[in-house]
């Protein structure tokens, strides 16, 4: 059963300097419990594509398809979506858990918050105590508010207000980032258990490592597009796209070659070059490079790049 279906993707802002497309031309494909990650360097449209998703946009407007369990998300009304997909089968970790929580509110006043928003009818007690219990958090947390906790505790607090209502994807934005090794390896091994239990993640990371933990297929961002998109095992084992495989090589490694850098900046989305977005930066660049590349199919996925035209 197909679970996630992305085709033509594009998101677009306006400037005063013009329309910024931070998501163009995106296709993702999921089939019913498997997990996606997405990596890239900053600004490269890794949070737009969960926020678009889950329909947060500050400002922008979305085109094309998000087909999800066969609706279309998109063409649903706010109401409809609100009542019917928003936190109860989307939800999403928010980047950044010091930003994401109310400092003005003790942590069960948040809690509830969310259930009085989305119309809760039932044990509202017994449901967020199982919301604590699944991130391994004392009750007594739910008395103290955010400034009392450290920096895991309300990462946790905030996966935890993501699974509250039990849905069944949820958008993990960097969940990871700003935590000590210790609490970083906690927040996967519970990421992992979930996904077990038969939840579907979308995470966004700028750490490959953690993707390999989790994700079933991987999209690699760069301007705005994803340049390839995949199994896990091909992404990792057989890169083909430049840029996927320079981030692959800039991992550090216990024992091997030194870890490599990419050189240069990637390009503005103000004014997005019409040609392979990454040709500036490229080793491997050819004269076709100067077009704009294809989408040319791999054995689970997609690459942009003319280097694999013939194949």
């Amino acid at each position: 059963m197909v679970f996630l279906d992305i085709n033509g993707l594009s998101v677009k802002y306006s400037s005063s300097s013009g329309p910024v497309y931070a998501v163009d031309d995106v296709d993702i494909h999921l089939e019913d419990g498997e997990s996606l990650g997405i990596a890239g360097e900053s600004a490269c449209g890794k949070s737009t594509l969960g926020l678009s998703i889950i329909r947060m946009l500050s400002g922008g407007s979305a085109q094309g398809k998000i087909l999800f369990e066969g609706d279309s998300l998109l063409d649903l009304s706010e109401s409809d979506f609100n009542t019917k997909y928003r936190w109860k089968k989307i939800s999403m970790i928010f980047q950044g858990a010091m930003n994401a929580l109310d400092p003005v509110f003790t942590i069960k006043e948040q809690f509830l918050e969310i259930l009085n928003q989305h119309d809760f009818d039932g044990n509202f007690n017994r449901l967020i105590l199982d919301a604590m219990n699944s991130v391994s958090l004392d009750e007594n947390v739910l008395k103290k508010y955010p400034h009392e906790l450290s920096g895991g505790m309300k990462q946790r607090v905030v996966i935890a207000m993501a699974l509250l209502l039990k849905p069944k994807f949820v958008i993990a934005d960097e969940p990871t980032t700003a935590l000590d090794v210790l609490i970083q390896a906690q927040i996967i091994n519970l990421l992992k258990t979930l996904k077990k239990g038969g939840m579907s993640f979308l995470l966004i990371t700028h750490d490959l490592a953690v993707l390999s933990e989790i994700a079933d297929k991987i999209g690699i961002m760069y301007g705005g597009q994803i340049v390839e998109f995949g199994s896990s095992e091909e992404i990792y084992k057989n890169p083909k796209h430049p840029y996927t495989k320079g981030l692959l090589e800039s991992i550090p490694r216990l024992h091997g070659t030194n870890p490599k850098y990419i050189k240069g900046t990637p390009p503005s989305l103000l004014d997005a070059p019409t040609q392979c977005r990454f040709i500036e930066r490229c080793p491997l660049a050819i004269e076709k490079c100067k077009e704009l590349p294809p989408k040319l199919k791999t054995k689970t996925g997609y690459v942009r790049c003319w280097l694999y035209e013939e194949e």
